[in-house]
């Protein structure tokens, strides 16, 4: 993994995994895509996708564990409060040597700065919610969050994916 070229790719990733509109059909559509590709690899993740105004879509499959649901709060609230995916946060902070406490006061109780959580962009808007997903190792769940995300808006993911 090199955290230079991981940060350029996630910042196009951003850049790419934008919608012209989000709405609870949308959201239903991406938790569900979320779920089939965790349930048909046998995943134990939990799966949430969160609007500022409310929680739209929220799975746990077999296997995720009661400090799931904390981690995806953790991480969601990284992306509402940073607006970027809690693993470019993540990968920031390494590279600067520090951590959310250090930087910017906010806590681990209430933060977290792993992958998994990505924010949900609409063009000309901005960042309206996150979707998020918890019970992976945090590349694995990030990766699993921008592939169903490139599925869902006909990107390829080849293309968008973090090698390695």
């Amino acid at each position: 993994m090199n955290i230079d070229s991981d940060l350029k790719r996630i910042a196009h990733q951003e850049q790419e995994l934008q919608f012209d509109s989000f709405d609870l059909e949308a959201a239903w559509q991406l938790g569900s895509t979320l779920r089939r590709m965790a349930a048909e690899r046998k995943l134990g993740v939990v799966i949430d996708i969160t609007l500022f105004s409310m929680q739209v879509f929220y799975a746990a499959l077999e296997g995720a564990t009661p400090d799931n649901p904390n981690w995806v709060r953790r991480k969601r609230n990284t992306v509402f409060r940073l607006f970027k995916s809690s693993y470019s946060t993540g990968l920031g902070l390494l590279k600067q040597q520090t951590n959310l406490q250090a930087k910017l006061g906010l806590t681990d109780a209430d933060y977290a700065a792993h992958g998994g959580s990505f924010p949900i962009v609409v063009k000309g808007t901005g960042c309206i919610g996150a979707v998020t997903v918890s019970g992976l190792p945090q590349r694995e769940d990030h990766n699993m969050v921008v592939e169903a995300l490139a599925e869902l808006l006909g990107k390829n993911h080849d293309e968008l994916k973090l090698e390695g």
